[in-house]
């Protein structure tokens, strides 16, 4: 079972299942990975906050499994479940939504069919405990015609049908997060790729992060030589080369000193970008830096991490960045910072989003964030981008994407 956790919650397709509540949704689950991982009972609401369950769904590969709120949940609480389920929403790269047998279509499942619509979202709609209450191919085709999707007849207690809702799933899911490239696309076999990896106090004890450890494996996969050493190590590693790297990779904090050591005819980035360019649109992170122009002393700017690491005494997002964007506007910001899994729905009031590299976040979760943006017409970009921008050298470090 350890192999199943190895692949990053942000790596991940996600499936979440959605419904009323006691449609069955726990016992879809268990039924869909094989496993007893959700609580099952006859009792309404079991389910009180998104469950995720990392798994692994052959051919899909590493996936990840959401069991949600019941939507139709009712009270104080029901409401603050009900949000919870919604946030899950924007990062569902498949839907399944059940409805129980015998019930005919609500305006839940209708409103929830109209919010997937809007996501771009892959729905897979199935009527569910068929082995209770028996539904002839007439009923599942007026459903059909109800909705506009094809209807899967299944019962989660006795497996009926799932052979066929899994075929479908399969069909639908996007490709495997892994056909995005990282960074190999930017280098030929037998290239040296040279990694600037500063250590830190924010530095993990004994390990890389992730995007440092996704970089150099994006590397060896192109056939390429990866050499990774810290920001005073940069030098000597150019001077041992016989032959130029094709390119240098660097920590977005340490920007400025490797852009001074790396000669300019050697393309430089950083893990930032990489991460940026592969989880969201890089394009409209890059434009959102100009934002950063018009910036005035007292605007508001929302800085978002979507991890909720512990804060370092020159931590990134808390105080290297606002202390550059001081620097550069000649005055205090009024910043707000958002961590986590979620991402606020009013964005009014902002004048500019800095968001972090996103690799804890899925790129569906990442590219309807920067949605929710482009709809309060506010600019979005990028922890590296910003960093470049900022210190002058944003179109370098775009240039290795430059065919």
């Amino acid at each position: 079972m350890a192999g199943l956790n190895q692949t990053p919650k942000g790596n991940r397709i996600f499936i979440g299942i959605f419904g009323k509540r006691n449609a069955g949704k726990s016992s879809f689950i268990n039924r869909l990975t094989k496993q007893d991982i959700a609580l099952v009972s006859n009792i309404a609401g079991t389910t009180t906050d998104p469950v995720y369950k990392a798994m692994e769904i052959l051919p899909l590969g590493p996936v990840m499994i959401i069991d949600t709120a019941g939507i139709d949940d009712v009270g104080d609480l029901g409401k603050l479940r009900i949000g919870k389920t919604k946030e899950v929403m924007s990062k569902t790269d498949v839907a399944v939504i059940l409805l129980e047998a015998g019930q005919p279509v609500s305006d839940f499942e209708r409103s929830l069919l109209k919010d997937f619509k809007e996501l771009g979202t892959q729905v897979i709609f199935a009527v569910n405990k068929v082995d209770e209450k028996t539904l002839d191919p007439k009923q599942i085709n007026q459903i059909s015609e109800e909705i506009g999707l094809p209807v899967f007849p299944i019962s989660a207690k006795t497996g009926e049908g799932f052979d066929e809702l899994r075929e479908e799933l399969i069909k639908v899911a996007p490709r495997a997060f892994e056909d995005i490239p990282f960074l190999r696309d930017l280098v030929n076999p037998g290239d040296v790729v040279l990694f600037c990896v500063p250590i830190d106090t924010a530095a993990p004890k004994g390990r890389l992060i992730l995007p440092q450890v996704q970089a150099i494996r994006d590397c060896l996969d192109a056939r390429a030589v990866a050499m990774v050493a810290k920001v005073d190590e940069i030098q000597n590693q150019l001077d041992n080369l016989k032959v130029p790297p094709a390119l240098v990779v660097t920590d977005s904090q340490v920007f400025k000193e490797v852009n001074a050591i790396v000669p300019e005819s050697i393309r430089l980035t950083s893990f930032s970008i990489l991460m940026a360019r592969q989880k969201g649109n890089l394009d409209e992170l890059v434009n959102g830096a100009e934002a950063i122009e018009s910036l005035r002393p007292g605007d508001k700017v929302l800085i978002a991490e979507a991890c909720t690491h512990q804060c370092q005494a020159d931590d990134i997002g808390r105080v290297k960045i606002p202390r550059w964007l001081k620097q550069k506007v000649g005055g205090d910001l009024d910043i707000e910072w958002y961590t986590g899994d979620s991402f606020p729905s009013d964005l009014s009031g902002y004048k500019l989003v800095i968001h972090c590299g996103a690799c804890m976040i899925n790129r569906r979760a990442m590219l309807y964030r920067q949605k929710v943006s482009k709809e309060y017409s506010l600019p979005m970009v990028n922890y590296g981008v910003a960093i470049a921008y900022l210190h002058g050298i944003l179109g370098r470090v775009l240039s290795p994407f430059h065919k």
